[in-house]
């Protein structure tokens, strides 16, 4: 298979899911990031735990966790893992209007955690946003994007620009 074929797609275009029992059981994880940028006012609100919704830090946590878990049931032809951890991480950014979640995810696994890392952060920025709309719809979820994965045959990936904290 070259680099450039598409794996969910047979010799007729028709999708498929990719059979992954002949390859190894390694340890693998992928972090991936998105950045929520709002106004002032509503970063002040959340970062002084004000809203009327409640805890949006710990309520985008629970629904970046839950989401990895439930990646399988949401993004076609993406197999099924036994997650053993999963981090979400939520950081002020420097910007004074802006939060940035990461999300971690480990297996040990045939296939790789990239989805489940991309879900969890995707949908930890929707409960930000759907916490915080009744004050700011303005706000938009931006630069979601993997920025490491590691484990299987295409050993590690870390994206350029990226610090990532190896321990999590």
């Amino acid at each position: 298979m070259s680099a450039g074929e598409l794996t969910h797609l047979d010799e007729h275009g028709k999708a498929r899911m990719v059979d992954v029992g002949q390859k190894s059981v390694t340890q693998r994880c992928a972090v991936a990031r998105a950045r929520v940028v709002m106004k002032p006012d509503t970063f002040d609100l959340i970062t002084q735990d004000s809203l009327p919704k409640g805890d949006v830090f710990g309520a985008a946590r629970i629904a970046g966790i839950m989401a990895a878990k439930k990646t399988a049931d949401l993004i076609p032809l993406c197999h099924p893992l036994e997650l053993t951890g999963v981090v979400v991480d939520i950081e002020s950014g420097q910007d004074g209007c802006s939060l940035e979640i990461s999300v971690a995810v480990r297996t040990r696994s045939r296939t790789g955690v990239e989805m489940e890392a991309l879900t969890g952060a995707s949908v930890a920025a929707l409960t930000v946003y759907d916490m915080c709309k009744a004050v700011d719809r303005e706000m938009s979820i931006q630069d979601v994007r993997l920025v490491a994965k590691s484990g299987g045959r295409s050993g590690v990936f870390l994206r350029e620009g990226e610090a990532v904290d190896r321990s999590r």
